[in-house]
């Protein structure tokens, strides 16, 4: 029996048990639909998180103060103190200091309330420096960003985030426009483009830059008007992004009079850290999800090989009779692996069409797109093939070893 007669007999055989044949398919269409998804979950989760990172900026440093601790040793988080101060900017900024690194935004930041009219709006308001935009990479779709006369007057301008402008204004040009913000009118100069990206703790299209010298001045005030949340870093090159990093540590320790680097009061996080970390964390649930699949595909290869001796125990007869009219044990045995493996790449190629199904459906109830990698489909139906075959292989042993006399005679 040749190769071609071998398939028509498996497939034969298969239609003719199509309820079981078909409850055989369902544990691999499952299992390849539940990795393929897990995997699409993972990838798209991974894209997500480096977007948002990469909306920050690019080359990117980001200097935070350290933590407080109460009069009773409660400690507070990381960033809680107010150790970093408009002097370490500027010190950072002086010629010579740190010749890697292109630019240099302090920040400071408060949850504010902006009105226009009657209309309100509750966002965070940023004070900062002209370098910001590059150290963000934002560019501006209408007007234009703040400057040195900005900063050195104290002028009470202010740039929008498309979010906030849509929301303050409507669809209506906001440059030359009025919003109070807290109870101070500041003159609309630009409104920033889209980062493309937003996340639920943070939309960084949802935002009102100001000079930081008038956030200090006329929004803050008090003793705390010279420190700052944060200060961004901007290397000049991805390669001098390292030496940056050293250049801002080296010198923040010494302003800060710091012997000992595990002693100091800010942490510098880079953008390269924080995709690596992110990373790690996506990786390590798509594993976890990867490895529930698996289980499921580890069943559904179960459940081939009882089928499988199910249908040798029921073609004993048919067996016994081919082997007694020439079909050889290898004969045998290749028919029952062509109907194994048949039914682990129907069953691959179903599960496929379902995580395809449920990579375009699921992204309507989950802030996440699937991502559909055809590697990891490819592998899909490979596995789906494969289980067919590891586990058609038992079953397959036993009917070539039936012995003709014993097959035919079998009630």
């Amino acid at each position: 029996m040749n190769w071609l007669e071998t398939v028509r007999t498996s497939l034969e055989a298969i239609r003719s048990h199509r309820l079981r044949s078909g409850l055989t398919m369902l544990g691999i269409l499952i299992g390849i639909g539940a990795v393929i998804l897990t995997v699409g979950l993972g990838e798209g989760a991974q894209a997500q998180v480096t977007s948002a990172i990469n909306s920050l900026g690019t080359n990117l440093l980001v200097v935070s103060p350290g933590s407080t601790t109460s009069t009773t040793g409660v400690r507070g988080g990381a960033g809680s103190a107010t150790t970093l101060t408009l002097h370490d900017a500027t010190a950072l900024a002086a010629p010579g200091v740190a010749p890697d690194i292109a630019a240099v935004a302090p920040t400071t930041t408060r949850s504010t309330s902006l009105a226009v009219g009657a209309t309100t709006w509750t966002t965070s308001v940023v004070g900062t420096t002209p370098p910001w935009q590059s150290a963000r990479a934002r560019t501006v779709s209408e007007g234009r960003f703040l400057t040195d006369e900005d900063v050195t007057g104290e002028a009470a301008n202010v740039v929008l985030g498309p979010t906030t402008a849509q929301e303050l204004f409507g669809g209506t040009n906001a440059v030359g426009r009025t919003v109070t913000i807290s109870g101070l009118p500041f003159t609309v100069v630009g409104v920033l483009n889209s980062t493309g990206t937003s996340s639920a703790a943070q939309n960084q299209d949802d935002q009102a830059i100001v000079p930081i010298s008038t956030a200090a001045d006329r929004l803050i005030g008090g003793a705390n008007r010279t420190s700052v949340q944060a200060i961004y870093l901007q290397a000049s090159t991805s390669d001098s992004l390292s030496a940056a990093y050293q250049e801002a540590n080296q010198e923040l320790l010494a302003l800060h009079h710091v012997t000992t680097p595990t002693a100091a009061d800010f942490t510098i996080a880079s953008q390269e850290s924080l995709l690596s970390t992110a990373s790690s964390v996506t990786q390590t649930l798509t594993i976890l999800l990867g490895g529930v699949a698996a289980i499921s595909l580890l069943v559904g290869g179960i459940g081939v090989m009882n089928i499988m001796l199910v249908s040798v125990t029921e073609r004993i007869r048919e067996i016994g009779l081919r082997k007694a009219v020439g079909a050889s044990p290898v004969e045998i045995r290749r028919q029952f692996m062509v109907e194994a493996s048949t039914l682990g790449l129907a069953g691959g190629l179903l599960g496929v069409l379902l995580g395809i199904a449920g990579a375009l459906i699921l992204p309507r109830f989950i802030p996440i797109q699937i991502a559909i990698s055809p590697s990891a489909t490819a592998i899909a139906i490979l596995t789906a093939i494969a289980i067919g075959l590891v586990f058609g292989v038992y079953p397959a042993g036993r009917a070539a070893k039936l012995a003709p006399i014993d097959a035919l005679r079998s009630e």
